[in-house]
């Protein structure tokens, strides 16, 4: 059976418990994954049939694909009733695309999981062993990233570090949304509101005890990365702006430097014209007039990030629209 979902409501609300009716539940973001779909399904499969059973569901989110992903998955959810589609009515981007799945699932448990592979199903095991002994967030850290070029390892290292030190809440390094979660936390993350999503802060937010569990993340099974520097730089953006408002006060601290400079400067303009030792110079009030308004400038462009994301919040339009549901 098909139905037809959107997600409306944008107004901050107490999370509403729902009522797991399985074990577990699996959401996996698709963005042109024609190429890893089968392999995906096919080691979900195998672990989950190891550790639970029948008794799950998969939940594969198309995320507006334009290549054959969607009749792929069409043709495996014909094999088999556990697996969920969401259909969604176009391409929002992976943490959106996994906020769609999020809110469809009814597991007690619900693994989050990338379709290209890089991160390993089998880890689900030792995850739900973690979880027994009383974890209510387990997430994947990487210890070692296979084939990664030296700038994505270096860039991403740095951010982590950076994101750590200004981040109003801890948020683990080198870890994706790669996580087992139990219900209780999957319904206060679906029942925050802000549209630019960055879930692994998120649910660090969140709090309870989360602890890791760690790996070597491998390449890609096939295809190419969904993440290219625009959108890791847009993701990274997200981090910052929504865990942080160290931007502003760094803002506000080369504002406060730029005046005592400009003050000192003043200062010595005087000296300078009382001693009649002023030479007349045009590079040196270019370079200060240029120096001045470059801070100007980059203080208006991070200021300009955090209205434009109020701006966008304020809306109150749904963070995306579920265009179809496959599901019994």
């Amino acid at each position: 059976m098909s139905q037809s979902h959107a997600i409306t409501d944008m107004r901050p609300r107490v999370a509403e418990a729902i009522e797991p009716t399985i074990p577990l539940s699996i959401v996996v973001p698709c963005f042109n994954e024609e190429q890893c779909i089968s392999a995906c399904y096919q080691r979900l499969v195998a672990s989950c049939d190891r550790l639970i059973n029948d008794c799950y569901e998969i939940v594969f989110v198309n995320d507006g694909s334009t290549d054959r992903t969607a009749e792929i998955l069409l043709s495996i959810r014909e094999r088999d009733r556990r697996v969920i589609i969401v259909d969604l009515a176009r391409n929002y981007g992976h943490q959106l695309a996994l906020s769609a799945g999020l809110s469809v699932t009814r597991g007690g448990r619900v693994l989050v999981i990338d379709a290209d592979l890089q991160d390993p199903p089998e880890l689900l095991g030792d995850m739900m062993a973690e979880m027994d002994r009383g974890a209510d967030v387990v997430y994947g850290q990487r210890k070692r990233r296979d084939n990664e070029s030296w700038f994505k390892l270096v860039s991403a290292k740095l951010f982590y570090r950076l994101l750590s030190r200004v981040a109003s809440v801890p948020i683990p390094q080198d870890t994706g949304d790669f996580r087992l979660m139990t219900r209780q936390v999957v319904d206060i993350l679906n029942s925050m509101p802000e549209t630019h999503r960055f879930i692994r802060g998120m649910v660090s937010w969140i709090g309870f005890k989360q602890v890791p569990v760690f790996y070597d993340r491998n390449s890609r099974f096939a295809g190419e990365t969904k993440y290219p520097m625009r959108k890791m730089i847009m993701l990274g953006s997200d981090a910052i702006t929504a865990f942080a408002i160290a931007p502003l006060r760094f803002v506000y601290t080369l504002a406060f430097a730029a005046a005592l400079l400009a003050l000192a400067l003043i200062l010595w303009s005087i000296y300078t014209f009382l001693s009649e030792k002023a030479v007349p110079g045009w590079s040196s009030l270019m370079v200060v007039v240029l120096t001045f308004f470059a801070i100007q400038l980059f203080a208006l462009g991070i200021i300009g990030e955090y209205i434009g994301r109020i701006f966008i919040q304020v809306k109150g339009r749904p963070m995306f629209i579920i265009k179809q549901i496959h599901r019994d």
